[in-house]
Order: structure tokens, then C-alpha cells, then sequence
């Protein structure tokens, strides 16, 4: 873990600490940079192994820290110290931005319905699951769907915390990638299909290294239900599953409610 002090040892100085242990890996001299008399702000931010803190109103990091050692964030909290009280503005960043996508292989969609609306897919690595990641799977574990790159494309699957990777299907194997994308803050359904009959709102969530998009399918295998890839030009939805890459022409697909 890692641990941010504004303010203390009698409001003199600020530092960051990892894992609880001394010496602090990043310590600044702030003589009364919190005041009794006023609300002060200030912000935190981490990115890439780089975590910083500045003030409300400036851009520049009065402490930082980069760890040559990073790990994925999943978890934060805050407190205030010695009786004393704060505020707290928690704002979440979806680093993996928003895809806008339209089905261009599908029917017209029904009349008012344009697209199929915005999805966020957040960066992460390691086992982390991002806030609001969407759950599709599950096996000894609940499974998370992701996508990730391998061989030029861009490839869902299955994201399994307890093995830190998100696996793929790809070129009759499966795939475990440590660094990878997972979908948040959507509310999909799933519907069932077979071969290349793909839903008006289906969600596409990547694409092969010749440019055909893919969907997020699922099937019931082995006591499971695993995440894969839906590539319509096969007719088939592949899952990665015990080191292969396994083909069912019957699934269920990733849709966005109507």
C-alpha cells in the first residue's frame, strides 16, 4: 500500500510511505500548509507508477514519487488525523476513455435508435477490477469482461482476478496477458444467438489484426461460464479455456438494454 501525509508531525511536512515501512520513500518540508482557520484543498493523483500531490488551484505536485516498482491500485481511503475534519471529492478517471460505436454490420437499427451508446474501458494490469467493471463470468471466481491486445488485435475475453491476467483467445490458444482494458459503468445484457446472427445492439469491444470486428460472447463450459470473442466472419464465439481457444456456434452475446 501507499500512504500519503499531509500536514503531519505537527502540521511541518508531508511524505509518502509504501507498505507501512520507514525510511518514507518521498518527504517534503510544508510548514502550516493546513490552517485551522480555513479550508485548504488539495489533490492526489496516481498514474503509472507515479503517484503526486498539490494544491487546490496549482498544477504542479509539491510531492511525488515514482515507484520503480509499481502495482495496480484497486482499493483507497481517506481520513483526516487527531481530530480533525475534512471534505473529500473522489473523482473517478476512466484512463481508457470512451469507444462510440455503431454495429456497421448489423440491421438498421428501429426507428429513434441510432447507436448503441458509450462504453468505458479502463486500463489496468495485474488482477486489478476497476470500479463499476462489468461482470460476466464465472468459474471458481467471478470473471470480468476484458479485452486486451495480442498479435495486433485487439481481443476480448475474460479477465480472472485471482490469476492477475486477462486471458484470450487467439490462434487456437489461450492467451494470459497482464496488461489489459476491462469494461465499467454500463449495464449490458446478454442474449442468446448462433453463428453470425449478430444483434443491431451488440456491443462491439475490439477487432481482429485484419480490421473485422469482434463481440463480447459467453457459453457455459465445463461447469463454467466463460468470456470470449465473437467473430462473426467464423460464425462462432471462441473462449480461452484450459490453455486452448474453443469454438461454439451457440452462445449468448453482450448487448446494450434498449
Amino acid at each position: 500500500m501507499y500512504e500519503v501525509f499531509i500536514g503531519g508531525w505537527s502540521n511541518s511536512k508531508s511524505v509518502i510511505r509504501k507498505n507501512r515501512t520507514k525510511p518514507d520513500v518521498a518527504e517534503v518540508d510544508t510548514p502550516d500548509i493546513l490552517s485551522a482557520d480555513e479550508m485548504r484543498g488539495f489533490w492526489i493523483r496516481w498514474d503509472d507508477g507515479v503517484i503526486s500531490v498539490g494544491k487546490e488551484g496549482e498544477s504542479s505536485a509539491f510531492l511525488t514519487y515514482a515507484d520503480p516498482e509499481p502495482f495496480g491500485i484497486g482499493y483507497f481511503g481517506v481520513c483526516t488525523g487527531w481530530g480533525a475534519s475534512g471534505e473529500w471529492l473522489i473523482e473517478a478517471i476512466c484512463v481508457g476513455g470512451h469507444d462510440r460505436y455503431v454495429n456497421p454490420s448489423a440491421p438498421p437499427p428501429p426507428s429513434g435508435v441510432t447507436d448503441i451508446g458509450d462504453f468505458c474501458w479502463c486500463d489496468a494490469s495485474g488482477g486489478v477490477i476497476p470500479p463499476g467493471a462489468v461482470e460476466g463470468g464465472k468459474d471458481d471466481e467471478s470473471l470480468y469482461v476484458g479485452r486486451a491486445y495480442h498479435e495486433g488485435a485487439l481481443l476480448p475475453g475474460k479477465v480472472k482476478p485471482g490469476h492477475a491476467v486477462c486471458y484470450v483467445a487467439w490462434g487456437g490458444g489461450e492467451h494470459g496477458k497482464t496488461e489489459y482494458q476491462v469494461l465499467c459503468g454500463c449495464n449490458p445484457v446478454w442474449v442468446p444467438t448462433t453463428g453470425n446472427n449478430i444483434p443491431h445492439n451488440a456491443i462491439p469491444a475490439g477487432e481482429t489484426e485484419d480490421g473485422e470486428p469482434l463481440y463480447v460472447g459467453r457459453v457455459q463450459h465445463e461447469d463454467t461460464v466463460t468470456i470470449g470473442k465473437v467473430q462473426p466472419s467464423h460464425s462462432v464465439c471462441y473462449i480461452p479455456y484450459g490453455g486452448a481457444e474453443v469454438a461454439f456456434p451457440e452462445y449468448e452475446i453482450m448487448v446494450q438494454q434498449n
